[in-house]
């Protein structure tokens, strides 16, 4: 499979809408909830392997919804300066990602701040690579993280992968002759972000040579891309 390294530019904007729903239709639909503040639980971690979109989802929720909904929303990460672990009256959603890389400190300063959360009604999400039980964690913090419910993000499937590509595709008016979306599955990363910026690529190539997108244009653009 080839590592094709890409310049990925900057972030992209991340929303609930484009997060590719696959088998997580409830772990979705739970995260619409936290974004109203609806949601009869006021914890949730997501855990699953990289790439699956845990942290498109904790970023798509600090700036979904309404304007006064974005400013009452946290996104932390484990690199995060400490204030920002500090409980704030004026932010009742709090989203942790990578639990699983937090410091020996920022576990005291993430403990406290679950402890907060609880007293003050807030709301919370984390996520992890691995299920709470087994997270690299104090044994305390460990227990907070499952204080709600609990779900294992998945990864699309190769035909949910190919019908997202396709979908993209047509968003952006592209024909995709026969036996392109395989073959960028079967020869590249496989995560959703990798595969749109490898369409992005295309579309451009194709724009510049005036041809539609064929297998032979790939395979032109790939040898176009080892030159550089």
């Amino acid at each position: 499979m080839k590592q094709l390294v890409l310049d990925l530019g900057a972030e992209p904007a991340h929303s609930l809408a484009s997060f590719e729903v696959g088998q997580n239709a409830e772990a979705a639909a739970l995260m619409a909830q936290f974004v109203d503040r609806t949601s009869r639980e006021h914890f949730a971690y997501l855990w699953g392997a990289v790439g699956v979109g845990k942290s498109h989802l904790l970023k798509a929720l600090a700036t979904s919804g309404d304007e006064a909904a974005q400013a009452r929303a946290r996104y932390i990460s484990p690199f995060s300066i400490e204030s920002e672990f500090v409980y704030s009256p004026e932010v009742d959603l709090y989203l942790l990602d990578d639990c699983e890389k937090l410091s020996p400190l920022a576990q005291i300063d993430a403990f406290a701040l679950f402890n907060e959360i609880r007293a003050n009604n807030a709301f919370m999400v984390c996520s992890g690579n691995v299920a709470p039980a087994v997270l690299p964690v104090r044994e305390d913090l460990r227990t907070r993280m499952g204080w709600g419910l609990v779900y294992q993000i998945h990864g699309l499937t190769d035909e949910e992968k190919g019908a997202a590509l396709a979908a993209a595709a047509a968003a952006r008016g592209l024909t995709l002759s026969t036996g392109v979306i395989p073959y960028l599955l079967s020869h590249f990363q496989r995560d959703m972000r990798s595969l749109s910026t490898l369409l992005d690529a295309l579309d451009q190539y194709s724009l510049e040579t005036q041809r539609p997108i064929t297998l032979p244009l790939l395979r032109e653009w790939l040898q176009a891309e080892a030159k550089e």
